[in-house]
Order: C-alpha cells, then sequence, then structure tokens
C-alpha cells in the first residue's frame, strides 16, 4: 500500500494526487452539501466570501507545494493558478448571456455553475493529460503553444469590439431542441423531468432548459481552455501543478461569479491586461533557447499587469453608475 502512494503518477507521487482529490471533494460537499442545501439567490456579499474561502485554500494549497516540491513548483502554482484565474474572467460574459438566454433565475445558477465543476474537473484532466503526453513526445509543441498564445494576445489587443456569441441560434441548442425533448419552462432546479404527453401511454424523460444551459457552459469552458491551457503549459509542463492550478482557479471564479457579473462593466483596460499577459507568456516561451524567465519574474510580471488593468478600469469608471440588473423570471408548469 506504502509502495502504491509513493509510486510516481505523471511525475508526482500519487499521495499527493489523493490529498489533492480530497481537498476538492472536501469543498464541493461542503458547498452543496452545507452551506447550499437549498436553492437560493447568492447575492453579491456571500459571493465575495465564498470566494475569499476558495482563494485561501489555493494559496494555502500552493504553500503545501512549496514544502512538499520546492519553491520553483510553488511559484509555477501560483503562477497557473492567477493565469488562469484572469484568463477565465471572459468567460463571467458568456455564461451571463447564457443564463440570461434561458431565463435561468438567479436562485438556480449556483446549481449550474456547480454541476458545471465536475465537468471541468474531467475535461481539464483529459486536455492536461492530452497536453503532458504531447509535450513529453513533442518537445517543440510548446513553441507552437507560444505562437498562438502570442498571436491570441495580439489579435485581442486590437479587437475593437467584442463579439458575443448568438445563443438563439447556437448550433448545439437548435440540434438539440430538434432532436431531443426539452421543456419549454423550467421544473425548479431539475436537468431532467419525466412527463407524461397527452396521448402517451406513460411518462417520457424531457431535459430542461437548465440542462441545456449547463451543457452550453461546458462547451463554453472548452474553447477558453483553448488559450488558457497552453497558457499554464507554457510556464510549467508538470501535469501536477497545471492541473491542480487550474481547478482551484476555476473553483473559485465559479464562486465569484454572482460578484463579477455585477462588475465586469466597470474593467473596461482587462482585456488588454490580458492581452499583455497572453503576449509575455508566448514571448516567454518563443525566447526559451536564449533567456529563461525566473519564475518569481514571470508571476510579479503577470500580477503587475492584471493588477494594472483592473486598477486603471476602476479609476475610469469610478463615476459610472452601476448596470440595471436583468432579473430572470421563471416559469412553472
Amino acid at each position: 500500500m506504502l509502495e502504491f502512494l509513493t509510486t510516481p503518477l505523471f511525475g508526482t507521487a500519487t499521495w499527493l494526487w489523493l490529498c489533492f482529490l480530497l481537498i476538492v471533494i472536501a469543498l464541493l460537499v461542503l458547498d452543496l452539501g452545507v452551506l447550499h442545501r437549498t436553492e437560493r439567490e447568492i447575492e453579491m456579499r456571500e459571493s465575495l466570501l465564498l470566494y475569499s474561502g476558495y482563494f485561501s485554500v489555493g494559496v494555502l494549497f500552493g504553500v503545501w507545494v512549496w514544502f512538499e516540491l520546492g519553491a520553483q513548483s510553488a511559484l509555477e502554482f501560483y503562477t497557473g493558478f492567477l493565469v488562469e484565474q484572469s484568463l477565465s474572467m471572459d468567460n463571467v460574459f458568456v455564461m451571463a448571456m447564457i443564463f440570461a438566454a434561458f431565463g435561468i433565475p438567479r436562485r438556480y445558477q449556483h446549481r449550474v455553475l456547480f454541476w458545471g465543476i465536475i465537468g471541468v474537473i474531467v475535461l481539464r484532466a483529459i486536455m492536461i493529460g492530452l497536453g503532458a503526453a504531447l509535450v513529453a513526445e513533442f518537445a517543440w509543441i510548446l513553441y507552437l503553444f507560444g505562437a498562438f498564445l502570442l498571436y491570441s494576445g495580439v489579435k485581442m489587443f486590437l479587437e475593437k469590439e467584442e463579439e458575443h456569441p448568438d445563443i438563439e441560434n447556437n448550433r448545439f441548442v437548435r440540434f438539440a431542441r430538434k432532436h431531443i425533448r426539452v421543456t419549454d419552462t423550467l421544473h425548479g432546479g431539475k436537468f431532467l423531468v419525466r412527463l407524461q404527453p397527452e396521448g402517451a401511454p406513460h411518462p417520457l424523460l424531457y431535459a430542461t432548459p437548465l440542462l441545456l444551459c449547463l451543457v452550453l457552459i461546458e462547451l463554453a469552458d472548452l474553447v477558453f481552455a483553448v488559450d488558457s491551457v497552453p497558457a499554464v503549459f507554457s510556464i510549467t509542463q508538470d501535469p501536477f501543478i497545471v492541473y491542480t492550478s487550474n481547478i482551484f482557479a476555476i473553483l473559485g471564479l465559479r464562486s465569484l461569479y454572482f460578484a463579477l457579473a455585477a462588475l465586469m462593466h466597470r474593467f473596461v483596460y482587462l482585456k488588454y491586461a490580458l492581452a499583455l499577459v497572453l503576449i509575455f507568456i508566448g514571448g516567454k516561451i518563443l525566447l526559451h533557447d536564449f533567456y529563461k524567465v525566473p519564475a518569481l519574474l514571470s508571476l510579479c510580471m503577470t500580477f503587475g499587469l492584471l493588477a494594472g488593468g483592473v486598477l486603471l478600469s476602476l479609476i475610469k469608471t469610478r463615476n459610472q453608475p452601476a448596470e440595471a440588473k436583468v432579473e430572470a423570471k421563471e416559469s412553472h408548469s
């Protein structure tokens, strides 16, 4: 048994992976099983408190990584943690649009985000596992990551307007409504419901708009992961650091959604800060053979760019009135 725990799994002792999984499971059980057993609307104050809790656990996990794997790994964890949270902030806009398009009331949004995390844990594991295998087999693929991040950063910096997805005409939504039984209204917080159509001999299983919303949010996360996963691989190729920093960042960001959704209109310069972070990380990889950027300098640069973008945005919009809340109305069957 002890030999199994000390056996390396993707380059890191199995017991470290198990400890990480136990921490994540404990956080999810505490979140849904204790704090949010009943479906209710989460206010900004609670959202900030939840985020501070998740963020603190992530920071403490980084300290533990420092003691177990060394300072270099800890700095890489913190950099990946910060980069993943920052690059995923744009996802908040998309999630808010998806909720609005399906008319999901705020009291059910936490349920969707929570179960979305389960999907993220699985999908990110697959993506990072494939990425690690590719990097191990073809070292030159890191340069492709670097070039892609550099291109993405320049493109993001030069874009004049944000492109918003058309949820109503989304291919998945049209396909689902055409080939799957989907209810027109919500049925509480249920993803699936059994209904007996008129003339049917027995009840049939229907998907609710809540399930379509969940799947769309998972697809949106996959799209955003195309940028964020290569960005973290450009910082470190250790699958343990890449995966744990990703998951802790996403856990925190999902809990912060309810506060960010009301404030994102004030972060007018955040897009440019994120673009500069992508350019910096991409350039760091392309110039790796000539100069290796120290992990501490990389962390400081990333934090400085993002903090500068947030502060400039808040100063620029300090007199701007808050956006009116869009309250989704629930339909009852």
